[in-house]
């Protein structure tokens, strides 16, 4: 998807949630611009912990890189989110939905604008 665009390239972190150091799931460069991206996907919602959302933070800070949340839906395709767009849970924990993302995230051609 990123390669595909000529002016990205992205390199994904095998096992990127079972590392004791944070990692992000994609990590991606081009047009002077740099994303860490944590990727959920389903049919409906899907709960992030709140240590995964600490680690993105961490990595994406050290790193110079924007942290976002990339989200695919069965029938929707692709969003991505900033953190603070997503609902935090009772128990500390972040939520992303399909009306989360249709309200809040923004398409991948957006994206790498």
């Amino acid at each position: 998807m990123f390669y595909d665009t000529g002016t990205f390239i992205a390199l994904r972190t095998a096992g990127s949630g079972s590392t004791p150091l944070p990692a992000p799931d994609l990590l991606v460069g081009g047009n002077n611009k740099v994303f860490a991206i944590e990727c959920k996907s389903g049919k409906d919602k899907r709960y992030i912990k709140k240590d995964q959302i600490d680690e993105l933070k961490e990595f994406a800070s050290k790193f110079g890189a924007e942290p976002w949340i990339g989200a695919r839906f069965d029938r929707l395709g692709w969003y991505f989110l900033k953190i603070e767009d997503l609902h935090v849970s009772k128990g500390g924990n972040h939520l992303v939905s399909k009306e989360i993302a249709l309200e809040k995230g923004i398409t991948f051609e957006n994206l790498i604008k």
